[in-house]
């Protein structure tokens, strides 16, 4: 083959385009891809990507994700695709004024390319904490082109990490169908008996509905072009459960949909269980959020499940100073540790209730003088009597938040039990 019909190997990524009451990345990053392969000949889309990044970002909107695409273009065509990209934000920016909500808050978004590998610590580092734009521009390779409305753009971090994500084994698959633009203020109509036949045909999806309240989690709650996103373990899964839900009536029918490799339950975010001794009474507070103090032989630090991690929650407040727990969780930045999964490895014995004696419960005799039978006067030395209590789940005494309070990058405990706190990549 001649140099002039050589291909090049690209990779796209783009982030912060949407705002929390309008848009999606996702459609968005659509309309790139299809533009490219409409305007330039053997454009080839390898794969599409999609990563979620730290929950605690400081300027995330909804779950924090960001795209990327493999794709495969003569290398001719590159100055062609430079300047659709340059055309794409030109684009961007006039949506962006003239669509937009004014609530004062504005994406920032930034589109990349390069045909370099990337370092995969740029992912790592993004999944894992908060991470500064110079740190982020640094370690892109010197030939990657940056596109964005303004100068450092906050969606080079999120941008740069979906290209450098290196797919496990273990990831996931998630197909996205839009709806028009036009309609993202009107009602969703995806039923919650489409969404059971499908969960039922096609067992490798997951995450389609919340068995606690009934309610549907495969379409967003807000004003975005997404009518609904299926998540499964095989893509070609995927496109069968689109198909049967395309094929009913009480189904909203799409404009354009899409299959994305995901990090999505792949507890990237985390490093790993960790076990420690509890050493306070749990406290709660306003809200019905608790927490507790642990030790974990280096340091203290405070436990958090929110009321809304059900079960963590629940067991949390069982907790009793001695018990030896292990969890996982997320360190926020006022370093608290927020619970995802949560069990307990031994108990101390919990002190229930005085003595008994003549089928009644000894009572105080007095200062220095033990306890009393009411019954017969037998004495005995003041003391409570104790018992050790142990906390049994499906998941070898594991505990998780339920389906609707999970966050996107969190593995369930159906799918795998969580494994020993690991190094850092």
């Amino acid at each position: 083959m001649s140099d002039t019909h050589a291909k090049s190997v690209i990779r796209i990524g783009l982030d912060d385009t949407d705002h929390v009451e309008y848009a999606c990345t996702t459609e968005h990053f659509n309309r790139l891809l299809n533009r490219l392969m409409e305007s330039i000949d053997g454009f080839e889309i390898i794969e599409r990507r999609l990563v979620r990044l730290w929950p605690f970002a400081p300027k995330r909107t909804r779950g924090n994700a960001a795209l990327s695409a493999i794709c495969r273009t003569d290398i001719n065509s590159l100055n062609y695709l430079e300047s659709i990209c340059k055309e794409f934000i030109e684009d961007l920016h006039k949506e962006i004024l003239g669509n937009y909500p004014d609530t004062g808050q504005k994406p920032s978004p930034c589109l990349i390319f390069t045909t370099e590998e990337v370092p995969e610590s740029l992912y790592w580092n993004a999944v894992r904490g908060e991470v500064s734009l110079d740190s982020s521009l640094s370690k892109l390779p010197d030939s990657t082109k940056v596109y964005s409305i303004e100068g450092n753009p906050d969606g080079i971090i999120g941008a740069s990490a979906a290209i450098a994500w290196n797919p496990s084994e273990n990831n996931t698959w998630e197909l996205i169908a839009w709806r028009n633009i036009e309609m993202i203020r009107t009602n969703r109509k995806v039923s919650i008996q489409a969404i059971d036949s499908m969960s039922k045909q096609f067992p490798t999806t997951f995450a389609n509905r919340d068995p606690t309240t009934g309610r549907g989690l495969i379409m967003p709650r807000t004003n975005c072009p997404v009518l609904y996103g299926i998540r499964a373990e095989s893509p070609e899964e995927l496109q069968s459960a689109h198909e049967f839900l395309q094929g009913r009536p009480e189904v909203e029918e799409c404009d354009s949909w899409a299959i994305h490799r995901t990090n999505q339950v792949s507890d990237d975010h985390l490093l790993g269980a960790v076990t420690g001794i509890v050493s306070s009474q749990p406290l709660e507070v306003q809200g019905g959020h608790s927490s507790v103090v642990v030790w974990t032989g280096l340091s203290s630090q405070t436990l958090i499940a929110f009321a809304e991690s059900g079960e963590v929650n629940t067991l949390l407040r069982q907790l009793y100073p001695g018990d030896i727990i292990e969890w996982m969780g997320l360190i926020s930045p006022a370093s608290e540790v927020h619970l995802e999964r949560l069990r307990v490895k031994s108990t101390s014995p919990r002190i229930v209730k005085r003595p008994e004696c003549c089928g009644k419960t000894m009572r105080s005799a007095g200062v220095g003088q033990g306890l009393r039978c009411k019954e017969c006067g037998k004495l005995t030395q003041k003391a409570w009597v104790s018992k050790l209590v142990s906390f049994e789940s499906p998941h070898q005494g594991w505990v998780e938040p339920n389906p609707a309070n999970r966050r996107h990058l969190a593995k369930p405990l159906e799918i795998g039990l969580p494994t020993a706190q690991n190094s850092q990549v």
